[in-house]
């Protein structure tokens, strides 16, 4: 069948309503996307970079999560770090109070106030002094005639290996000596030791079987009792399998590529971590609760420590936690930009396109009555 032969003036207004029907056509796109640029073909430059913004949107979101699990992790090792602070001021608490209670037996105290580490005594050369615990014996020999350190005798004591014996100053600057359990303490000298031991004043004597203080044992109890408590908060304050108290470590990553990250070092806060070490002959002597109180106070202060390196790791972290939310929304928005189409403008363009479309109709009926008229001619 031969072609149909349109005239000049019907092809040209039918290839300019095709023309408006494609544009309406793109427009009405454009509006129910909501976008101007919908593939590459539309324009590649724009399309490939929006979406290499868009994808890098979404991988800093992924790392929003650790981030703020990494927070979580810290706020719950800070709670954690808190209620142990809590707990080793509480058995430092019971230790003091165990200070104040008196073993009235078993003890015998010098009769000289006063007294320092540093205070000295007169002691003639190769002078002995026996110490007996009725198992144990320690014996103190002075070398030549020389003033000795009131503290040196203390150490001697103290150092004395199963000796059942402690030594220590009290209250007044006294040296107490002590039994650690019910044992006798019995003193003797090569020479009188009212010479030997005119420093602090404890003469040659056999102190009876001391008395264990119940108080002072239940106090040691629940001290110990307390150091158990320590142990379970430091496993149980964890967020996410992690317990930053309990020696576990988290690291936290802040950009795609995994080159600028944070790790969060744990630490030990169990007790043993603290270096609170369980008591020692329930606590009847003066010298063992001293030494469970020295323990507490350095465990507090390595707390602090541990609060304060979590609280300076926790705003690094939400620093980069804010910033990635801030790149993330540039990101979102640059890529919106980009490919976006304004609303506004392609409404009036479709609107626009509309009235062209009726035009060119008008205008193609119009040449079409033209060619018939000239048809009615040879009619």
């Amino acid at each position: 069948m031969a072609d149909i032969l349109l005239s000049a003036g019907v092809r040209s207004n039918l290839l300019a309503l095709q023309s408006t029907a494609d544009l309406i056509t793109r427009t009405q796109t454009r509006l129910a996307t909501g976008k101007k640029v919908n593939s590459a073909l539309d324009d590649a430059f724009n399309f490939f970079t929006s979406k290499a913004f868009q994808q890098r949107a979404e991988d800093l979101s992924f790392l929003l999560s650790g981030m703020d699990i990494a927070v979580k992790t810290i706020e719950a090792a800070d709670k954690g770090i808190s209620t142990i602070q809590t707990l080793v001021e509480n058995a430092e608490s019971a230790a003091r109070q165990a200070l104040t209670i008196d073993r009235s037996t078993g003890s015998v105290t010098g009769t000289v106030s006063g007294l320092t580490s540093t205070s000295t005594f007169a002691t003639p050369s190769n002078v002995t002094l026996t110490l007996f615990d009725g198992t144990t014996t320690m014996t103190f020999t002075s070398g030549a005639s020389t003033n000795l350190t009131v503290q040196s005798f203390i150490d001697a004591v103290n150092n004395t290996a199963n000796l059942k014996v402690k030594a220590s100053f009290n209250d007044a600057g006294q040296v107490l000596l002590e039994a650690t359990g019910t044992n006798t303490i019995v003193i003797t000298g090569s020479m009188a030791l009212t010479a030997t031991l005119t420093g602090f004043g404890i003469g040659q004597t056999t102190v009876a079987a001391g008395t264990l203080s119940s108080t002072r044992t239940s106090l040691a109890a629940q001290f110990d009792a307390i150091r158990t408590q320590i142990n379970s908060l430091a496993s149980d304050s964890s967020f996410n399998g992690v317990s930053l108290i309990n020696s576990q470590s988290l690291k936290v990553v802040f950009n795609e590529q995994a080159t600028t990250s944070l790790t969060l070092n744990g630490v030990n806060a169990t007790a043993a971590g603290l270096g609170i070490t369980g008591t020692t002959n329930s606590w009847q002597t003066n010298v063992d609760i001293r030494a469970s109180i020295a323990l507490t106070d350095a465990a507090a202060v390595s707390l602090r420590n541990y609060a304060t390196t979590f609280s300076n790791n926790n705003q690094i972290v939400l620093a980069r936690q804010d910033f990635t939310k801030n790149l993330i929304k540039s990101l979102e928005s640059g890529s919106e930009n980009l490919v976006l189409a304004d609303t506004n403008q392609e409404g009036a363009n479709l609107l626009a396109l509309q009235t062209r479309q009726q035009l060119s109709q008008t205008a193609l009926a119009l040449s079409a009555q033209n060619d018939q008229a000239i048809l009615r001619l040879f009619g």
